[in-house]
């Protein structure tokens, strides 16, 4: 799917062992113009619940009762105990999922500094494709879908390289898959609301598509069930055997035709017995809430195309929209489709080497759904955290669809039976099982609540901490306030209303609170209200022209960290990259910029369209120089997260860290934060663009500090003195 790094890459960047698993942050480069517009709203990723093992229930034999006073009698050999149920066998195959691996070709290529085998010595994307070939004897799995965005940037060949390694694995084991492009796979992505009519496979010249040189006909056609191709190329379908059964999978690329429709349903009308499961890159959303179905006017579009007259299509599955959710509708013949969205590349580590197992029981009449990740029980016990789950466990994660399929399917094919029934109980338990019976939750430490005020590291080199707390529990942060810094050198106050552009700013759309993050010793926090960057209207607080940290540029390390908390009714259109900290001035009128965005500050702390932590900086020393970033996964709003941002003194790799989790997607060598001046201000909580004040924070900030040192997780401000 969209977000806010560089998807296309077809000029330039965009933008240790086992034994010793430290963090190595790769390069990025120049990001896409920030004022573009994404074409899509993320959706909220919760992955809730821990990987255990299910306990089995145990039997145990009774003794006799005692009758009256008869002699004891002699000692016997204890009865045997008996023998354990044996579950009854099942007819039951499973098909393995794989969403959105993006992230994953692209951060396992030298060019991205090989940041999963560095940090964890293996990668996701193989290690999904190794599991299912090691497994799918043993799990009785036929097929595997691929649901789009191979890889991030489709001008990348390493990218492409990655994936060709990882899906020839399955070839090599003699695994039928079907593959499709999503949106990052194709050299022109228009989003369907955007543009309903162009962008689609009909505006392609296949000469020149990297998706088409990679994966195309002549590779889908060594596949087993491979059924076609339509005329343009990036459509195919499969027909594969499972219990006595056959079934279609019809995979549909990013931004189908009207010809590319019509093919689809020529292809259904020339199999008319058998049912089929729809694999499309987009289709369903997700909603606000992070787990209840959002209908898409794509998805609306296939319906009625496609979908809702073709009785043979029973189940679609989609990724693009970052989380699950499951939608049940009704076609015109009165039947259940089953709709699926899952995408897991905002999780943690780019998905984290998360898919899913669909298990059709044939016999007890159910789709059984998990959740897991074959590459987290992979990693060194060292890099594990709360963020790593080998299962998922939450009801959009873990679920039972109800199918009685005979009588599902008997509108378009009376013969279809159960099958025979010889596997040894549920395929998801047993996979379950495997999963997870050589690995161990993490064990989370809780980390203690500050006692006071005081309850934190103070720690050498701190050239600023501001506090935002004091003053009367809500109400306003007057403009002129001074907010002290605790070395006493760089104080900022509010400014004037209604400066630089601003308008229709008021006094009270800043305002005290005492809400706060659980590990910020702080007592409180300020809110920003109000804010819109439509109008534009925000409120934000400056240094002083003449502040000694507006002239420093950290070229020995650093730590800038921030307590922060997005409101709740935060939106891309009148939020997206709301500012938390920023320098002023263009950064294209410094010296050697080589950049894109020269009209934005030379430091940008802030938050996305797609609610991620952007972190981009332009390095200090003289000479040709380009801004460098990092981005977090999605930030799930109305939630307190503390952020850190360790440049290190030697490499000058900058690593972010997001609740404790280094993220993903970070930097290499960046000496340093380039200023205009020395009077340049730092500004909090709001930003510019081309001179002008632009893009506010909306929601609470609690405590920032910068200090001229790469600090250890130790001497953080969730730390305790």
């Amino acid at each position: 799917m969209n977000f806010s790094d560089d998807p296309r890459g077809t000029t330039s960047p965009r933008d240790a062992s086992p034994s010793t698993p430290h963090p190595a942050p790769a390069p990025e480069s120049i990001t896409p113009p920030r004022r573009d517009l994404l074409k899509l709203g993320a959706s909220l990723l919760t992955l809730g619940g821990s990987g255990a093992l299910l306990a089995a229930c145990g039997g145990g034999g009774g003794g006799s009762p005692v009758l009256g006073a008869l002699p004891a009698p002699a000692p016997a050999a204890p009865a045997p105990a008996p023998a354990p149920a044996v579950a009854a066998k099942i007819s039951s195959f499973a098909l393995a999922v794989m969403p959105d691996t993006q992230f994953y070709a692209r951060y396992a290529t030298a060019a991205e500094s090989d940041q999963y085998d560095k940090r964890f010595g293996s990668a996701p994307f193989a290690a999904q494709t190794k599991w299912i070939a090691d497994n799918a004897k043993a799990l009785n799995i036929p097929f595997t879908i691929h649901l789009g965005d191979v890889v991030d940037q489709v001008g990348k060949p390493d990218q492409w390289k990655v994936a060709d390694a990882a899906m020839k694995l399955l070839e090599d084991a003699k695994l039928p898959y079907s593959v499709l492009a999503g949106n990052h796979d194709v050299l022109r992505d228009i989003d369907y609301g955007v543009d309903p009519v162009g962008g689609t496979d009909a505006d392609r010249d296949p000469s020149k598509e990297p998706y088409l040189q990679w994966f195309g006909t002549e590779r889908a056609k060594k596949q087993a069930t491979f059924g076609g191709r339509d005329p343009s190329g990036f459509h195919e379908y499969h027909v594969f055997e499972a219990q006595g059964q056959k079934f279609m999978v019809l995979s549909l690329s990013w931004r189908i035709s009207a010809a590319g429709i019509a093919w689809a349903r020529q292809v259904i009308a020339k199999n008319p017995t058998l049912p089929v499961i729809l694999s499309n890159h987009q289709l369903l959303n997700i909603d606000a809430d992070g787990t209840s179905p959002l209908e898409t006017d794509y998805g609306k579009m296939l319906w009625e195309k496609l979908i809702r007259d073709n009785d043979q299509i029973f189940m679609t599955l989609n990724g693009h929209h970052h989380g699950a959710a499951h939608l049940t509708k009704t076609n015109d013949f009165g039947h259940k489709v089953e709709e699926m969205v899952v995408d897991y590349q905002m999780a943690y580590q780019g998905g984290n080497g998360l898919m899913r197992l669909y298990e059709f029981d044939l016999t007890n009449k159910k789709i059984k759904v998990l959740s897991f990740s074959p590459w987290v029980p992979q990693k060194p016990a060292a890099t594990l955290n709360a963020f790593d789950q080998a299962v998922l466990t939450t009801p959009n994660e873990a679920f039972e669809i109800e199918m009685d399929f005979a009588q599902r399917f008997a509108g378009f094919n009376k013969a279809f039976g159960s099958g025979s029934a010889v596997i040894e109980g549920s395929l998801v338990d047993k996979a379950r099982t495997m999963i997870l019976a050589n690995y161990k939750d993490p064990e989370t430490v809780a980390q203690r609540p500050a006692a006071d005020a005081e309850d934190y590291p103070k720690v050498a080199n701190t050239l600023a901490h501001w506090r935002f707390f004091g003053g009367a529990l809500n109400q306003p942060v007057l403009p002129g306030t001074v907010v002290a810094d605790v070395t006493g050198n760089n104080p900022l106050h509010r400014d004037a209303l209604d400066q630089g552009g601003v308008k229709g700013a008021a006094n009270g759309d800043v305002v005290w609170t005492d809400d706060r993050h659980h590990l910020s010793a702080a007592p409180g926090s300020v809110r920003f209200l109000n804010t819109n960057k439509n109008t534009p209207r925000l409120s934000y607080f400056l240094t002083d022209a003449s502040a000694p940290i507006n002239a420093q540029t950290l070229e020995n390390g650093y730590t800038v960290e921030a307590f922060v908390k997005i409101d709740k009714s935060w939106t891309s259109g009148n939020q997206a990259w709301m500012n938390i900290m920023t320098r002023d001035g263009r950064r294209g009128d410094l010296a050697g910029y080589a950049g894109g965005d020269g009209e934005s500050p030379p430091m940008l702390f802030a938050i996305s369209s797609l609610r991620e932590v952007q972190w981009e900086v332009v390095p200090s020393p003289a000479g040709r120089r380009e801004p460098k970033a990092n981005w977090s996964g999605e930030v799930i709003a109305d939630r307190w997260v503390h952020i850190a941002i360790v440049n290190d003194p030697a490499s000058h790799d900058t690593t972010m860290y997001v609740e404790g989790a280094p993220v993903l997607r970070n930097a290499a060598a960046i000496p340093g934060l380039a200023t205009l001046s020395a009077s340049s201000p730092w500004v909090v909580g709001g930003g510019s663009w081309d001179g002008a004040r632009a893009d506010g924070f909306f929601g609470n900030i609690g405590e920032v500090r910068v200090v001229a040192a790469a600090l250890t997780p130790s001497q953080w401000l969730t730390a305790r003195r």
